[in-house]
């Protein structure tokens, strides 16, 4: 009877284990977002890096989105850092190779993403990055 209270409790939390991951994954995965619209581009100073901003279109009930995506000049690959809602142009600075200010969001480019959805919108990076022509579902 022990055992088989056991084996339903590690059944029951690797389920719900799974399906939060898929949560996660679907609906709050920055990554998981494709830029629809290009806006504008900024490379870094030294050109290491290329930031791309694109309009994002979320229909007729929500507003329009800006995407920011970084791009590794030297190894090709992409990841996003930037989404913000409510928003429809990009104004970007960089202030040195690593640092750049995205509609008054300042940003570490190789530790920080800016989320508007988070509580903590400044997240540290996720390990997802793309190759340059992949893309992201």
């Amino acid at each position: 009877m022990k055992k088989r209270l056991i084996t339903i409790f590690s059944t029951i939390a690797v389920i719900a284990g799974i399906l939060a991951y898929v949560i996660s994954w679907a609906f709050f995965d920055i990554q998981r977002i494709n830029g629809d619209e290009y806006l504008t581009e900024l490379s870094s100073p030294n050109g290491t890096y290329t930031v791309t901003a694109y309009l994002n279109n979320g229909g007729a009930t929500t507003s329009y989105a800006v995407l920011g995506t970084l791009e590794n000049n030297e190894d090709g690959q992409i990841k996003n850092i930037y989404w913000q809602d409510r928003c429809e142009e990009a104004e970007m600075e960089w202030l040195n190779e690593d640092t750049i200010v995205i509609n008054g969001i300042k940003l570490n480019v190789n530790k920080e993403i800016y989320d508007y959805r988070r509580k903590d919108s400044r997240l540290p990076h996720q390990n997802s990055v793309r190759q340059k022509g992949q893309l992201s579902i």
